[in-house]
This record gives structure tokens, sequence and C-alpha cells, in this order.
């Protein structure tokens, strides 16, 4: 029995070593590749998400010795892609700029609620965290960005109007194949949000599957659940400090359906924009764009952001 015993562990011992030898052999190798149109930010911004960010979200990481031993290795290549599909500090002008100040706006909050740096990444390089003085750094930068300050100057048009405009146009349809619908005015409201990167004020509408998911705490949602976010400007603060809505900017509809956009997270996304409802985006794959963005901040919600889902 001893020496049965003794042979299992041996043979056992040997099985691991073979299957860690040969992972190494396949171990994916994580390049850098060139860095064609750095972040331009302030010294001190730069400094902190080289340290906290660029080891994933940039064609510069620097991959430590322990990160190239699989299995960990796999983990981390996955990590990097991952991130650098998001946003990419080195390919920083492939994104507009409005889109520019969106990624920073929702990259600070994702550091404030502590999603950002992976626990997973601060637990191998204790040098990633972020520190309160540093955070504090980066939201001083972010309200200092163009989008912070807008305001919508431009002559208010009545509702009257704007339903006349809508009723009388064809049914606009996104790239995607969703079509508006103002169907949404009669769902229920689950979140008003102020918007201070995009100077916009914003009520967020749920159908009823939407509505009932989020009072059953049901995640991820259930295919068929709607949000319509239908966005407005920001008029400038009066003598009495209150701030009215300026004129409507666009109507952004997610659609859950985890089998037709598998591709995106499940979600359909499609955003119509001005009185004349225009669909945004030049091709289908704006769609990336959205999913990126909710990919940053909201796995935790199935991607879904002004939910009261906690």
């Amino acid at each position: 029995m001893k020496k049965s015993g003794l042979t299992f562990y041996r043979g056992a011992a040997i099985m691991v070593i073979v299957i860690f030898v040969g992972l190494q052999m396949i171990s994916p190798n994580i390049e850098n590749p060139p860095v064609t149109s750095e972040i331009a930010v302030p010294a001190e911004v730069k400094q902190i998400l080289e340290r906290a960010c660029y080891d994933c979200h940039s064609n510069e990481a620097k991959v430590e010795w322990f990160d190239k031993i699989a299995p960990a290795s796999f983990l981390v290549a996955h990590d990097i892609d991952e991130a650098r599909s998001r946003f990419n500090f080195s390919e920083w002008d492939k994104n507009p700029t409005a889109v520019q100040e969106l990624l920073l706006w929702e990259m600070v909050n994702a550091i404030e609620q502590e999603k950002m740096p992976l626990k997973r990444y601060k637990l191998a390089h204790s040098g990633g965290k972020v520190t309160a003085s540093e955070l504090a750094v980066l939201k001083q930068y972010v309200n200092t960005l163009p989008g912070r300050h807008k305001v919508d100057t431009a002559r208010i048009v009545s509702r009257t109007s704007v339903n006349q405009k809508a009723s009388t146009q064809k049914t606009p349809v996104s790239l995607n194949n969703i079509p508006y619908s103002s169907d949404y005015k009669n769902w229920k409201i689950i979140s008003v949000t102020d918007k201070f990167d995009g100077g916009s004020m914003r009520i967020v509408y749920g159908n009823d599957i939407m509505v009932k998911a989020i009072e059953k705490r049901q995640l991820p949602f259930p295919d068929g659940a709607r949000i319509v976010k239908v966005v407005w400007g920001k008029q400038a603060e009066d003598m009495d400090g209150n701030v009215l809505p300026g004129n409507f900017q666009n109507a952004q509809f997610m659609i859950k359906d985890s089998k037709k956009y598998s591709a995106t997270e499940g979600w359909g996304f499609a955003k119509f924009d001005g009185l004349d409802l225009k669909p945004a985006g030049k091709t289908v794959l704006f769609e990336q764009t959205c999913a990126n963005c909710h990919r940053l901040l909201a796995p935790e919600n199935d991607f879904v952001f002004n939910i009261p889902t906690k």
C-alpha cells in the first residue's frame, strides 16, 4: 500500500511538472505595439496614469517576470488585450475629442469606485494603487475639461415644436436596425442624472421588464429589457442658483438580446441626435464605441449605468 501510494504521488507530481512545462511552451507573448499618439495631459496627471494605468491601457506595458509565468501569463495577456480594446493611452487620437473627455471622466469614476485598477492587478502590483491625494489631482484635472463647462445658450425650442416635428418625419432607424420609438414616454423613470462632463441633464426610462428586474435585483438583466436615456442641454445657473434644462440633445436606446447582440455584451445600442433624431454613427461599428464605454465602468451592473441595483 505504501509503495503504491508513493508511486501514485510521484506520477501525479511528474504529471503536474509536464503540464506546467507544457504551459510555458504555449504561454502568450505579451508585446507592446508602437505608440502612435500619446495622451497629452499635465505632468502630474501623466505620472499617475503611467504608474496606475499604463501596464494595461497602453502600448508601454511593463510586464514583471512573474506575469510571464503560465498560467498567470494567460490572464495577464487577456487583461491587457481587453484593456487596450476599451481605451489605449498610446493610441489616444483614435478617439474623437468628446469621447476622450468621456473616457477620462469614466476612468476617474472607476478609480473612485475602486473598480480600477483591477483588484487582482493591485494584489500583484502594490504600486498600482491610486491614493486619495492622487485621485484628487485627477478630479481637479477632469473638472477643467471643456465639457465640464458646457452651457446651452441656443434659443429654447418649445415641446410643442418638437412633438410636431417628430410626428411628421419618417421613423428613424439606427445602423444596427434599432428603430426610434416614443413609447418610452409611458415607461417608468428609473434614474435622473446630471452629467458634468457633457454639460447635460438626463432622464432614464425603463420598460416593464427592466423595472421588474431592478426591483428583484436580477442580474444579468433578462432579454427584452429596454432602457432609454433622454438628454437635454443645461442652461446657465440663474441668480437663485437654479439650473434649468436646455434643448433636447438626443435619445439613447439600450435593448437586451443576449444572442442578437452577443458582440456588444448582449445589448443593442442606438442613439438619435437632435430634433431630426438622426441616427448616430457613420458605420455599424459605432455600437462598439458604446459597448467599450459601458465595459469600462459597469460590468457589475450588466454594463448599465445609472440604475439603482445596489
